[in-house]
Protein backbone atom coordinates (compact mmCIF):
# COMPACT_ATOMS: atom_id res chain seq x y z
CA UNK A 1 0.00 0.00 0.00
CA UNK A 2 1.27 3.49 -0.91
CA UNK A 3 2.20 5.64 2.09
CA UNK A 4 3.68 9.10 2.68
CA UNK A 5 6.66 9.09 5.07
CA UNK A 6 7.73 12.74 5.21
CA UNK A 7 6.77 16.11 3.71
CA UNK A 8 9.42 18.69 2.79
CA UNK A 9 8.49 22.23 1.76
CA UNK A 10 10.59 23.31 -1.21
CA UNK A 11 9.56 26.95 -1.78
CA UNK A 12 8.44 30.07 0.10
CA UNK A 13 5.94 31.84 -2.14
CA UNK A 14 2.84 33.89 -1.39
CA UNK A 15 0.19 32.07 -3.43
CA UNK A 16 1.58 28.66 -4.36
CA UNK A 17 4.28 26.37 -2.99
CA UNK A 18 5.98 23.12 -3.94
CA UNK A 19 6.19 20.17 -1.54
CA UNK A 20 8.33 17.04 -1.82
CA UNK A 21 6.53 13.97 -0.51
CA UNK A 22 8.92 11.22 0.54
CA UNK A 23 6.77 8.13 0.12
CA UNK A 24 6.53 4.40 -0.44
CA UNK A 25 4.87 3.15 -3.60
CA UNK A 26 2.45 0.20 -3.51
CA UNK A 27 5.35 -2.26 -3.87
CA UNK A 28 7.32 -0.71 -1.00
CA UNK A 29 9.79 1.24 -3.15
CA UNK A 30 11.03 4.70 -2.14
CA UNK A 31 9.76 7.60 -4.25
CA UNK A 32 9.65 11.39 -4.25
CA UNK A 33 6.31 12.86 -5.36
CA UNK A 34 6.08 16.61 -5.94
CA UNK A 35 2.86 18.50 -5.19
CA UNK A 36 1.96 22.16 -5.58
CA UNK A 37 -0.40 23.64 -3.03
CA UNK A 38 -1.94 26.87 -1.73
CA UNK A 39 -0.99 25.62 1.76
CA UNK A 40 1.42 27.82 3.70
CA UNK A 41 2.92 24.96 5.75
CA UNK A 42 3.01 21.15 5.57
CA UNK A 43 0.43 21.03 8.38
CA UNK A 44 -1.98 23.00 6.17
CA UNK A 45 -1.82 20.49 3.31
CA UNK A 46 -5.05 18.58 2.72
CA UNK A 47 -2.98 15.41 3.26
CA UNK A 48 -3.01 16.44 6.92
CA UNK A 49 -6.18 18.49 7.36
CA UNK A 50 -8.53 16.29 5.28
CA UNK A 51 -10.42 19.55 4.90
CA UNK A 52 -11.93 20.40 1.53
CA UNK A 53 -12.38 24.09 2.23
CA UNK A 54 -12.27 25.84 -1.15
CA UNK A 55 -8.99 27.47 -2.12
CA UNK A 56 -10.68 29.23 -4.99
CA UNK A 57 -14.00 29.99 -6.65
CA UNK A 58 -15.06 29.61 -10.29
CA UNK A 59 -17.90 31.84 -11.54
CA UNK A 60 -20.35 30.64 -14.20
CA UNK A 61 -22.52 33.64 -15.00
CA UNK A 62 -24.94 34.74 -17.70
CA UNK A 63 -25.26 38.28 -18.99
CA UNK A 64 -27.75 40.40 -20.93
CA UNK A 65 -31.49 41.04 -20.88
CA UNK A 66 -32.14 37.61 -22.38
CA UNK A 67 -29.39 35.95 -20.31
CA UNK A 68 -28.05 34.67 -23.62
CA UNK A 69 -24.36 35.43 -23.16
CA UNK A 70 -21.82 33.86 -20.83
CA UNK A 71 -19.10 35.88 -19.08
CA UNK A 72 -15.60 34.67 -19.97
CA UNK A 73 -12.09 35.99 -19.59
CA UNK A 74 -9.36 35.48 -22.17
CA UNK A 75 -6.34 35.52 -19.88
CA UNK A 76 -2.59 35.26 -20.38
CA UNK A 77 -1.16 32.26 -18.51
CA UNK A 78 2.57 31.99 -17.96
CA UNK A 79 2.75 28.15 -18.03
CA UNK A 80 1.48 28.22 -21.63
CA UNK A 81 2.92 31.60 -22.69
CA UNK A 82 -0.45 32.14 -24.32
CA UNK A 83 -3.99 33.36 -23.78
CA UNK A 84 -6.60 30.88 -22.53
CA UNK A 85 -10.38 31.18 -22.27
CA UNK A 86 -11.60 30.71 -18.71
CA UNK A 87 -14.51 31.49 -16.45
CA UNK A 88 -13.78 34.35 -14.06
CA UNK A 89 -12.20 32.93 -10.91
CA UNK A 90 -9.98 33.71 -7.97
CA UNK A 91 -8.81 32.77 -4.51
CA UNK A 92 -11.09 32.69 -1.49
CA UNK A 93 -9.64 34.90 1.24
CA UNK A 94 -9.22 33.63 4.79
CA UNK A 95 -12.61 33.69 6.53
CA UNK A 96 -14.44 34.63 3.33
CA UNK A 97 -17.56 32.83 2.10
CA UNK A 98 -17.05 31.45 -1.40
CA UNK A 99 -20.17 33.21 -2.76
CA UNK A 100 -18.86 36.51 -1.42
CA UNK A 101 -15.52 35.68 -3.02
CA UNK A 102 -17.35 35.16 -6.32
CA UNK A 103 -18.98 38.58 -6.06
CA UNK A 104 -15.65 40.21 -5.22
CA UNK A 105 -13.65 38.42 -7.90
CA UNK A 106 -16.21 39.15 -10.62
CA UNK A 107 -16.02 42.85 -9.78
CA UNK A 108 -12.22 42.88 -9.66
CA UNK A 109 -11.68 40.92 -12.89
CA UNK A 110 -14.50 42.26 -15.05
CA UNK A 111 -16.06 45.31 -13.39
CA UNK A 112 -19.43 43.51 -13.50
CA UNK A 113 -21.83 42.99 -10.61
CA UNK A 114 -22.61 39.34 -9.81
CA UNK A 115 -25.84 38.03 -8.27
CA UNK A 116 -25.33 34.41 -7.19
CA UNK A 117 -28.00 31.72 -7.24
CA UNK A 118 -28.40 29.31 -4.31
CA UNK A 119 -28.65 25.79 -5.76
CA UNK A 120 -28.30 22.57 -3.81
CA UNK A 121 -24.82 22.51 -2.26
CA UNK A 122 -23.88 19.42 -4.28
CA UNK A 123 -23.42 21.75 -7.28
CA UNK A 124 -21.30 24.26 -5.39
CA UNK A 125 -19.22 22.16 -3.02
CA UNK A 126 -15.46 22.23 -3.61
CA UNK A 127 -13.99 19.71 -6.03
CA UNK A 128 -10.34 19.04 -6.83
CA UNK A 129 -8.88 20.68 -9.92
CA UNK A 130 -5.89 18.52 -10.94
CA UNK A 131 -5.19 15.87 -8.32
CA UNK A 132 -2.07 14.50 -10.00
CA UNK A 133 -0.25 17.77 -9.33
CA UNK A 134 -2.03 19.74 -6.61
CA UNK A 135 -4.40 19.47 -3.64
CA UNK A 136 -6.21 22.65 -4.73
CA UNK A 137 -9.99 22.49 -4.70
CA UNK A 138 -12.49 25.07 -5.93
CA UNK A 139 -16.16 25.81 -5.42
CA UNK A 140 -18.29 26.85 -8.39
CA UNK A 141 -20.92 29.57 -8.12
CA UNK A 142 -23.70 30.29 -10.60
CA UNK A 143 -25.66 33.43 -11.29
CA UNK A 144 -26.21 36.55 -13.34
CA UNK A 145 -23.89 39.43 -14.17
CA UNK A 146 -24.86 43.01 -14.92
CA UNK A 147 -23.29 46.41 -15.34
CA UNK A 148 -20.41 47.68 -17.45
CA UNK A 149 -17.07 46.03 -18.13
CA UNK A 150 -14.11 47.72 -16.44
CA UNK A 151 -10.39 46.97 -16.03
CA UNK A 152 -9.94 49.18 -12.95
CA UNK A 153 -9.81 46.29 -10.46
CA UNK A 154 -7.12 44.28 -12.26
CA UNK A 155 -3.77 43.60 -10.64
CA UNK A 156 -0.58 44.28 -12.63
CA UNK A 157 -0.05 40.54 -13.08
CA UNK A 158 -3.52 40.04 -14.59
CA UNK A 159 -3.48 40.36 -18.37
CA UNK A 160 -7.00 39.59 -19.52
CA UNK A 161 -9.86 40.58 -21.79
CA UNK A 162 -13.51 40.17 -20.78
CA UNK A 163 -15.61 38.32 -23.37
CA UNK A 164 -19.44 38.22 -23.37
CA UNK A 165 -19.97 35.22 -25.62
CA UNK A 166 -23.22 34.17 -27.29
CA UNK A 167 -23.79 30.59 -28.44
CA UNK A 168 -22.23 31.15 -31.85
CA UNK A 169 -19.05 32.53 -30.28
CA UNK A 170 -19.00 29.74 -27.67
CA UNK A 171 -19.14 27.16 -30.45
CA UNK A 172 -16.18 28.85 -32.17
CA UNK A 173 -14.20 29.04 -28.92
CA UNK A 174 -14.70 25.33 -28.20
CA UNK A 175 -13.62 24.42 -31.74
CA UNK A 176 -10.67 26.77 -32.18
CA UNK A 177 -9.31 28.22 -28.95
CA UNK A 178 -7.34 27.12 -25.90
CA UNK A 179 -9.83 26.63 -23.07
CA UNK A 180 -9.51 25.68 -19.39
CA UNK A 181 -11.31 22.39 -18.77
CA UNK A 182 -13.79 23.64 -16.14
CA UNK A 183 -14.73 26.43 -18.51
CA UNK A 184 -15.13 23.99 -21.39
CA UNK A 185 -17.55 21.79 -19.42
CA UNK A 186 -19.77 24.75 -18.54
CA UNK A 187 -19.66 26.07 -22.10
CA UNK A 188 -20.95 22.69 -23.29
CA UNK A 189 -23.94 23.13 -20.96
CA UNK A 190 -24.45 26.66 -22.26
CA UNK A 191 -24.23 25.54 -25.87
CA UNK A 192 -26.54 22.54 -25.68
CA UNK A 193 -29.21 23.41 -23.12
CA UNK A 194 -32.08 25.83 -23.73
CA UNK A 195 -31.89 26.75 -20.04
CA UNK A 196 -28.15 26.86 -19.16
CA UNK A 197 -28.86 26.56 -15.43
CA UNK A 198 -31.43 23.81 -15.92
CA UNK A 199 -29.08 21.17 -14.55
CA UNK A 200 -29.06 22.97 -11.19
CA UNK A 201 -32.72 21.95 -10.67
CA UNK A 202 -33.50 25.15 -8.79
Amino acid sequence: MSKIQKINKQTENRFLNLYDLEAKDRMGGDIHYYVSSRAKTPNDLKINTRNEKPDGVIIYSLYGEKKDRVVLVRQYRYPLDDYVYELPSGLVDQGEDYRQAGIREMKEETGLDFSPLTPDTLYERPFFTSVGMTDECCATVYGYASGQISREGLEDTEDLEVVLADREEVRRILKEERVAIMCAYMLMHFLKEEEPFGFLQL
